[in-house]
């Protein structure tokens, strides 16, 4: 099995600072030359050519998928699964971080700044999301390629759960919005867009 996994474009809400949760805001200008990026680089890549794009069903996902799609001209499927949606954190989803940290100071100092996502009122629990999110890694075949393309955090624990790593360890991984994450072999590479 290989998973290449990408975070959605750039949006107005990222640049804000804004948690999207389960709401969205439109890729930016930047954010669709991202995905095009994306849709080149993965053109590149020979197990990518005829993989199958698995997208979250939310609009900047989906968007940032439908681009990629388009890149590539040779991917044989384009589908979406509920499973890669992004967490939501309750009556936090919308907010700014200043607006959360003005509600709740200090929720994201410490080592466990990162477990913020799920403390909010109303807010998916950690079992529930990675739940979800692991149930869709287990059902992957493993001699298939797909391309993934979902959300922040989705993309955080779904490393994490491939690679065994620790809640904190998994919370605290990057997540940038111009990387392929090739999920194989039991490991995981980072593949830099080249522009």
């Amino acid at each position: 099995m290989t998973i290449l996994l990408v975070r959605h474009g750039e949006t107005e809400w990222n640049r804000e600072r804004r948690h999207q949760g389960r709401f969205d805001s439109p890729l930016t200008a930047h954010g669709i030359a991202q995905a095009q990026a994306i849709g080149r680089e993965l053109a590149r890549l020979s197990e990518a050519v005829a993989a199958p794009i698995i997208a979250s069903p939310q609009g900047r996902a989906r968007h940032t998928a439908e681009i990629i799609y388009n890149e590539l001209a040779g991917s044989p499927m384009l589908g979406f699964d509920a499973r890669l949606r992004e967490h939501s954190v309750g009556v936090w989803d919308g907010l700014t971080y200043d607006e959360i940290e003005t509600r709740v100071p200090g929720i994201f100092d410490g080592d466990g700044g990162h477990q913020w996502y799920f403390r909010g009122p109303g807010s998916e629990s950690y079992a529930d999301f990675a739940g979800r999110v692991g149930q869709w890694l287990e059902e992957q075949e493993e001699a298939l390629a797909v391309i993934v393309v979902a959300h922040g955090l989705v993309s955080r624990v779904l490393r994490g759960l491939y690679a065994g790593l620790p809640l904190a360890t998994a919370l605290s991984l990057p997540v940038p919005q111009d990387r392929i994450f090739r999920l194989a072999g039991g490991r995981i590479e980072t593949i830099a867009i080249k522009s």
